[in-house]
């Protein structure tokens, strides 16, 4: 195999006429965009990074929120359970004071009752105290007479000390 040194020669001389025509022409377009395509990757990796911090904050923000939220739901909460509890409190003292009110009326027609009762067992009694005593006496008593009333005040003395 021979070497052609004129071959080299002229292959060295188109390769050093190829690279000054494309540094003239070519590199520096190529290097501007290739320039131009790093400026462009570096502002969206910048402007990443400033989203993601942007994102972390709301996050931070939002995280905030919730927690203030939570907060805020749990003192509602709260203060409804006590408003509650107070109210149940006021509906129990009510109803114990109605109970303490009907108890008490009860109490009083009871006694009314009792005493109405009484009143009528003396008449009756007085009534028949003086019928038995004018069946044994074989004499008439009428019913507004002296023995009627000494009965009624006998059983008015009776019915006092009992």
């Amino acid at each position: 195999m021979d070497i052609v040194w004129s071959s080299i020669v002229f292959s060295i001389a188109a390769f050093v006429i190829l690279y000054f025509l494309l540094s003239k022409f070519a590199f520096s377009k190529l290097f501007g965009v290739m320039e131009k395509r790093r400026e462009l990757v570096m502002q969206q990796m910048d402007e990443a990074a400033k989203t993601r911090e942007q994102a972390v904050a709301y996050v931070e923000e939002q995280k905030q929120a919730l927690n203030n939220a939570r907060q805020e739901a749990q003192n509602i909460i709260q203060q409804s359970q006590i408003t509650s509890n107070q109210q149940m409190d006021k509906i129990l003292e009510q109803a114990k004071s109605e109970a303490s009110r009907i108890k008490d009326e009860a109490v009083r027609d009871i006694e009314n009752e009792k005493n109405k009762a009484v009143e009528e067992l003396r008449s009756e009694i007085g009534t028949a105290s003086v019928r038995i005593a004018s069946k044994l006496i074989k004499k008439e008593v009428s019913a507004s007479g002296e023995q009627e009333q000494l009965v009624d005040q006998y059983l008015k003395e009776v019915g006092g000390r009992s």
